[in-house]
């Protein structure tokens, strides 16, 4: 989360993909935790899907988009290397999702989404700026990412809960109960057939 402030060499980037990998599934629970302290009605399932299905996108869709800019910019960097560093850069999120969950205040998430999520964004760009050559190709490559960044986070804040429920309404229907078990008809047995039933049967004995 510390921007380094060296340029004129290109920076380090970690050429692993566990620990980005641990923060995508950490950024997955923290999602989950949300949900279920929130008001949205919790259909098994369907919840685990969706945040899997948000984070594993976002890390690996805007990985590749970047990784096809920076291509087009000359930047100096791998596509393991972008998968890294944009993987660690959800460090800020996690922190920032995980204290505004559970303390609930709207002043107290602009200032850890400026601050917490603000220098993990600081982070890659300054990671990507020592990668790339020109005014232009920086400022474009930079810019871009940033704005993803920090656009997906306000995202998973604010509106995340609202289009999971959108879903859930539009797929399983805006009222319907997780589980509905619906008692089979039983039909209606004469007093007649049950006693000459129980005569057969003491006959037999």
């Amino acid at each position: 989360m510390i921007p380094v402030k060296m340029i004129n060499f290109p920076q380090k980037i970690a050429g692993e993909l566990y620990g980005p990998l641990m923060l995508v599934f950490t950024l997955v629970a923290i999602l989950l935790h949300g949900m279920k302290t929130s008001d949205t009605i919790i259909r098994e399932g369907t919840l685990m899907g969706t945040a899997i299905g948000t984070c594993f996108g976002y890390w690996l869709g805007v990985s590749s988009f970047m990784y096809f800019l920076a291509y087009l910019c000359n930047a100096q960097i791998t596509m393991v290397q972008m998968l890294s560093l944009l993987g660690y850069g959800l460090f800020g999120h996690c922190i920032t999702l995980f204290v505004t969950y559970n303390i609930h205040f709207h002043s107290l998430f602009y200032i850890f989404w400026l601050v917490v999520g603000g220098l993990s964004t600081l982070r890659m760009v300054a990671v990507l700026v020592s990668r790339t050559v020109g005014h232009t190709q920086r400022l474009i490559l930079c810019g871009t990412l940033a704005a993803l960044h920090m656009l997906f986070l306000l995202y998973l804040h604010f509106a995340y809960h609202k289009v999971v429920e959108g879903i859930l309404d539009t797929l399983e229907g805006p009222n319907m109960p997780p589980f509905q078990r619906v008692a089979r008809d039983i039909p209606v047995v004469s007093n007649a057939v049950l006693n000459t039933t129980a005569k057969t049967i003491a006959l037999t004995l």
